[in-house]
């Protein structure tokens, strides 16, 4: 379930908590090749199943900045802040793929407001995002993303 701020200005009251999951999305091969396609990194241990197959993990993972890139589609399903005229990507602290994904898992999105200020024109929230894998301990990706909400 989506937790939705009716202003920018509401995030504050909500730094320290835990914002929700996103849902499941399975990681298809056909994911992995697309990413390699756009990005230009066609390294054996994403795209070649025969020969991943045999190497360190039994099969092919998927990039970690897939699994970065992911946070964009995961992000918008956990919060929603309305009453803006623009919301911006600003950046990243903290990055870490404590796990590899392979083909064919499970991941979603968890969230944790971690701080807010009020920027020139708008507020900035840190959001820690860490992309789960189902029965896995360890998350693919741990993010803290920077985003700027400008007021309508």
């Amino acid at each position: 379930m989506t937790m939705i701020f009716t202003s920018p200005f509401e995030l504050a009251a909500s730094v320290g908590e835990q914002l929700g999951h996103s849902e499941w999305l399975a990681i298809e091969q056909q994911r992995i090749d697309l990413f390699a396609e756009a990005t230009g990194d066609h390294q054996w241990i994403h795209v070649d199943p025969d020969k991943a197959a045999q190497g360190p993990f039994g099969a092919c993972i998927a990039h970690g900045y897939l699994s970065l890139a992911l946070v964009n589609l995961f992000l918008p399903q956990i919060v929603e802040v309305r009453g803006i005229a623009m919301g911006v990507n600003y950046g990243c602290d903290r990055l870490r793929f404590p796990n590899v994904l392979k083909v064919g898992a499970r991941v979603r999105g968890s969230a944790e407001l971690l701080a807010v200020e009020e920027i020139k024109g708008g507020v900035q929230a840190c959001i820690r995002v860490t992309v789960e894998i189902e029965g896995e301990e360890r998350p693919a990706c741990v993010v803290d993303t920077i985003s700027r909400y400008y007021p309508a």
